[in-house]
This record gives C-alpha cells, sequence and structure tokens, in this order.
C-alpha cells in the first residue's frame, strides 16, 4: 500500500466568511458554548441535569455528594473542552479561555495517583475499574477527554490537559495488552482508538498508535473478551433490563478485518472505522484499508438514508438490515452522522475520491443540521423522516421519536457532538496531499497553506448552498506549479469550469476536476453547478419508499410540514411531470430557498366516518410548498414528512 501523507492545515489559518455557515459557526460560539456550560453546571431550568462538574468537583475532594448521572457523564464536559478549544483556535476569547482553564484545573484535581481518571469509578465504585468494560464507557471516556485535550494543546500551546491525558494513556497502555499480566480486553463503545491516533500525531509517541491498533485488532477473537469478564465479576450488569449485548451490537461478531457488512450500535461502529482509516492510513495496512472500504460500502451503498442519516432502529441504536430504512421509527442519531463524517474525511486523507466527500457533505447539510435548532437551545438526538407527533405521544413504537427539539438529554452526546463539528468545520473543507490541495466542500472562506513549498492562500466565495457557482482565487508568493482539485459533486449533472475567465476542460481523477498549473498570484477558477430541482426515488428494494419521491436540490433534501401544507400530508402527492419553481424566503430562518409545486390531496370529505369502503378515492389539485429538511420543526410542532406519493 503507497500511502501518501496527508498535510493537515490548522484550523487558525482557515477563516469562515459564508453566509451560510457563519451564522453555525456564530450560533455555537456565542450561544451553544454557554448554553451547554450553563447546563453541564445545572443552571438551565427545565433541562435535564448534567452534574458533570458537581461529578469533578466531588472527585477532586472540594465538596461532599454522590455520583449523579450516566456512567459516561464526564464526556460532557469533555466535549464542551473541545469545543472551546476550537473556538479558541479561530476566535480568542481571554474570559473563555479562562473558564476552560479552571474546569482543566479541576479535571487535574480529580486525576488518581496513577494517572486514572473517571469521575464514577472515583466516586461510586472505587474498587471496580477495568471490570465492566462491555457496558461501563470507561475507555470511551477517557478518549474524549484525550480528544479535548489534544484540541486545547493545539489551540492554546497549553500542555496541563495534554500532560494529563498522557498520563492516562500511559495507565491505560499498562493495564491492557497481550502481555499475561495484562487485561487482554477492549471498550465495549469505541472512541479510545481514534483518540490514540491524535495523541500519537501531536507526541508522536509510537506506543499510543500501537496501543490503538491493539484494541481494534484484538476486537472479536477468541476467546470472547465480553463472556470472561462477565463470569469474572459473577455475571452482574450495570444497566438493568439491557439486552443488547449480544456480538454485532458491539462489533464483536468478528475481528474487524473480516467484517464485509455493518452491524450493531451505529455510533459506535463509525467511531471504530474512523479509527481504521486512520491507523490504515498511517502504517500502510492493506487489509485493514479493505475492511474500511467494504463497510463504507455496505453504509452508502445499502444502509444510508438520503439524508445521510444512519441507524435504522431504535433496539440498539443499530443498523438492522439491507435496504431496511423506515422513516418513521428510524433512529438516525445526530452523532451517527457526525461519526459517518469522521470516517468520510479519515477516508479522504488516505485517498482523496468525491464519494467519501458527498457522503461527508449529504450528513453536514442534512442530518447534522438538523439536531440543532436555529437558535442553538433545543437539539434532536433522533432524526426521522416522517413525524405525526399524535403518534410520538400515544404509540409506544415512536417513544424515542420527538417531534420537537429537546434542551438537554440525560444520555447528552449529540448536543456537543454538534458544537464540536462546527466549531471545527474548517478542518473539512480540504486536504492537501504532496502538491495537490483538495477542496472537499464548498464554503466561503480564506485558507492559507504552508506547506508545499510555498504559502499559498485560497479564498473561496460562494453562495453555497443555494447558489453553484464557486469561485477560489488563488494569492501565492513564488510561482509555483501546484494542482488545485475542485470537486464535481455526485448529485450534479452538468457543471462548467473557467480559470481566468476562459473555459477549460480538464481531467477528473476521482470525482475532482485536477487543475494542474504554474500558479500566479491572484490566478481564480470559477466552477458553476447546474442546481435543478430532482425527483430523487429509492432503491425499489426500501419497501417504505416505493412509489414515493422526495425533493433535492444541490446538497440539501426537502420536506414538507404541516404549517405550510395542513395535516394528512400522506394524502399529498406529487404528479409524474412538475415543474417547481424556486422562492428565496428571507423570512425564513435568515433566508433560504423554498420549492413551490402543483400537487394533489386525497379528497376525505366523502368518508364520513366510514374505516373501510368500496368508494373510488379522488384527489383535488392543491400546491405544496418544501423546505429544507434540517430547518423542520423550528416552527410549530405538527407533521413533517421527506418521501411524497408521486402520483
Amino acid at each position: 500500500m503507497n500511502v501518501k501523507k496527508s498535510i493537515s492545515i490548522p484550523l487558525r489559518n482557515i477563516k469562515i466568511e459564508d453566509k451560510f455557515w457563519s451564522k453555525y459557526v456564530k450560533l455555537v460560539h456565542e450561544v451553544v458554548i454557554p448554553y451547554q456550560w450553563e447546563v453541564i453546571n445545572d443552571r438551565i431550568p427545565g433541562a435535564e441535569p448534567s452534574h458533570a462538574i458537581k461529578n469533578f468537583r466531588i472527585a477532586a475532594g472540594l465538596e461532599q455528594g454522590e455520583f449523579y448521572g450516566l456512567v459516561f457523564q464526564d464526556t460532557d464536559l469533555a466535549k464542551w473542552l473541545e469545543a472551546v478549544a476550537y473556538r479558541l483556535e479561530t476566535h480568542p476569547d481571554s474570559e473563555l479561555e479562562k473558564l476552560a482553564d479552571e474546569a482543566i484545573e479541576l479535571i487535574a484535581n480529580a486525576q488518581q495517583p496513577d494517572g486514572y481518571l473517571n469521575t464514577y469509578y472515583t466516586i461510586k465504585e472505587p474498587g471496580k475499574r477495568w471490570t465492566n468494560l462491555r457496558e461501563c464507557h470507561e475507555l470511551y471516556t477517557a478518549g474524549h477527554m484525550i480528544e479535548a485535550a489534544v484540541a486545547y494543546y493545539m489551540s492554546t500551546g497549553k500542555r496541563k490537559l495534554l500532560d494529563a491525558m498522557c498520563r492516562f494513556a500511559d495507565h491505560i497502555d499498562n493495564v491492557f495488552g497481550t502481555d499475561p499480566c495484562k487485561i487482554r480486553g477492549y471498550d465495549g463503545h469505541q472512541e479510545i482508538e481514534l483518540a490514540l491516533i491524535k495523541l500519537y500525531k501531536i507526541t508522536g509517541e509510537e506506543k499510543y498508535l500501537k496501543l490503538s491498533k491493539y484494541f481494534l485488532d484484538e476486537r472479536g477473537k477468541e476467546p470472547y473478551y465480553f463472556d470472561i469478564e462477565s463470569e469474572k465479576r459473577g455475571n452482574t450488569v450495570h444497566f438493568q433490563g439491557f439486552v443488547m449485548y449480544n456480538r454485532k451490537y458491539a462489533q464483536t461478531h468478528l475481528p474487524v478485518r473480516e467484517q464485509t457488512t455493518i452491524e450493531g450500535h451505529a455510533v459506535r461502529a463509525v467511531y471504530m472505522l474512523t479509527a481504521m482509516a486512520d491507523v490504515a492510513g498511517l502504517i500502510g495496512d492493506e487489509e485493514l484499508l479493505t475492511a474500511c472500504h467494504k463497510l463504507w460500502n455496505s453504509i452508502v451503498t445499502k444502509r444510508m438514508y438520503i439524508t445521510g442519516g444512519i441507524g435504522s432502529m431504535a433496539f440498539g441504536e443499530s443498523f438492522s438490515f439491507d435496504y431496511d430504512l423506515p422513516n418513521d421509527t428510524m433512529y438516525t442519531e445526530t452523532c451517527a452522522s457526525i461519526g459517518l463524517i469522521f470516517f468520510a474525511q479519515r477516508m479522504l486523507e488516505i485517498e482523496p475520491n468525491s464519494n467519501y466527500a458527498d457522503e461527508m457533505e449529504r450528513a453536514l447539510y442534512n442530518n447534522v443540521l438538523a439536531g440543532i435548532a436555529q437558535d442553538g437551545k433545543s437539539f434532536f438526538y433522533v432524526n426521522p423522516l416522517e413525524i405525526l407527533p399524535e403518534a410520538c405521544e400515544k404509540n409506544a413504537t415512536y417513544k424515542h421519536v420527538k417531534p420537537v427539539r429537546q434542551k438537554w438529554f440525560a444520555c447528552a452526546c449529540c448536543p456537543p457532538n454538534i458544537a464540536r463539528l462546527l466549531s471545527s468545520l474548517g478542518q473539512y473543507i480540504y486536504t492537501v496531499i504532496e502538491n495537490t490541495i483538495f477542496t472537499h466542500l464548498y464554503i466561503e472562506s480564506s485558507t492559507k497553506i504552508e506547506t508545499i513549498g510555498s504559502q499559498v492562500t485560497l479564498k473561496q466565495k460562494t453562495n453555497y448552498p443555494w447558489d453553484g457557482k464557486i469561485t477560489l482565487t488563488v494569492f501565492i508568493k513564488e510561482e509555483k506549479e501546484i494542482t488545485v482539485a475542485v470537486r464535481i459533486p455526485g448529485w450534479c449533472k452538468k457543471y462548467c469550469l473557467k480559470l481566468n475567465g476562459m473555459d477549460i476542460d480538464t481531467e477528473i481523477v476521482s470525482g475532482y476536476a485536477m487543475i494542474k498549473r504554474t500558479w500566479s498570484n491572484g490566478d481564480s477558477i470559477e466552477l458553476i453547478l447546474d442546481m435543478p430541482v430532482e425527483l430523487m426515488k429509492a432503491n425499489p428494494a426500501i419497501r417504505n419508499n416505493i412509489g414515493k419521491v422526495t425533493i433535492q436540490r444541490g446538497p440539501l433534501i426537502y420536506c414538507l410540514e404541516e404549517i405550510d401544507n395542513g395535516s394528512n400530508l400522506s394524502g399529498i402527492s406529487i404528479p409524474f411531470c412538475n415543474e417547481f419553481t424556486e422562492e428565496y424566503d428571507e423570512k425564513l430562518f435568515g433566508g433560504a430557498i423554498v420549492i413551490r409545486g402543483e400537487a394533489f390531496r386525497i379528497d376525505v370529505s366523502t368518508w364520513d366516518d366510514q374505516l373501510y369502503s368500496t368508494i373510488e378515492v379522488n384527489e383535488m389539485p392543491t400546491f405544496l410548498k418544501a423546505i429544507p429538511y434540517y430547518m423542520w420543526g423550528n416552527r410549530k410542532s405538527g407533521e413533517m414528512a421527506v418521501w411524497i406519493r408521486q402520483r
């Protein structure tokens, strides 16, 4: 395997100035991060308590009390710190940094002399460390704290948290491994694996890379570790009544290199795949990369929603089977789409291919953005494609589905995950491999690249996703031959490419237009992507969507809401040949293109109180209004539908 090293661009070198995304970046900075700080300090009336800060204070001996929350409650603070780190790298803020430093001091005080850190076990079960890896998320929690430490060091240069996490990682390295004196186990919820890679990259310590690889390679081997540890603790369980610990649930049914279909808990799966791609790229492991390819294809060709959501069943927050993609009982956890973005980014670092960037874009613009309210103060854990509020209230099958976003959750993984992703958004726009700059996302920004022999600044100007015109201007200190690769999205059937105002025809490699030349200061590329309204159909094997279509424009999936189209959305149908009109609505949360068109609605007036009848179903002409899916649920509770009957 010939691995070409991808060069990362420091987040501080990327300045986002995008009309669409700057709103979200600002929202995270000014609303979400402060709001979540108040939440983890239990100061938001009506929100689910977090107790995260108080747990650390108790573990540090600063106050008395009992542990509260889930066994992985520490991650509320870890992910908040990671989001803060990205915020500080792009927008220095002395007051916020002081707050973070105080939180880090608290974490350091709670760390045990041998490097161990976990407030649940420190406070509640100090003698039972590492005895229930299947359920209790010790390594998962450690991984999130390591990620926060790496991000904070890269942002501020401060080592306090990084040094603490190196001590913790050293402790983990001393505990786990194949030596007879060590635990030959791994965590039930993957996360430590990808965190150790980040720690390796920042410290250069080879043992962290080896430990990550160990955790991956040990997974799924015989004898089965989770059975061994369960027997040792007398088969006790942490989560009573939790019966989902079959091998597929935690991706332990086979060694990771032998897995060919994506199975089990969706978040665990994509976190694992992120680490697999990391390790494969770093050590040139062809077998591990082949497994990544197979599992990527299993997701995106058979088990992913058109919004980029993954995880089709609430039971186990899991994948089910090929083409099983129900619209109303689905799970599609926000975190799972974020994990899919992580995985896609790592694959792009190994082998730039627009398929990875297309799905990264799909998940980002649709499922992830739907997870946060337009005011930044409420969130979706589950992201359905069809909502009937009464069913959510009265039918237990839908108890996991909410028609409105929630202020917080007992298991609060999604809100801080959104914050850390959006705070680090600049990291996903480009990758640099040797002398080629790959453009993956179209976000108006200015990016300084200093690693290709001559300092290059790329200025990207666009009104994407509302407009398909993108301009890239190259500012370079010394003329140099480099390649600028621009992605031609898979949804785009027609495009135009210009260089300094002149049409060009260039080679397309793996979905990227490769523009190789000796660049002069001020040279510009203009890419114009045709962005018509299209009716998308699902593979006929997806039984829920036979005879239905959904509206797509560019990277955005659209939906109908009751507030615009009345109730009983399932009674609306779209003509096969339909001409849509696009309208920019400035009043819709800062502006968005809405789509209008002719439709038909079932006439229910002749049915009276009949439940079943032989009468002919009549349809009346009507008009529909569709809004971007990510915006749904921000006005009032009501029905919502992505897939619509085709007439």
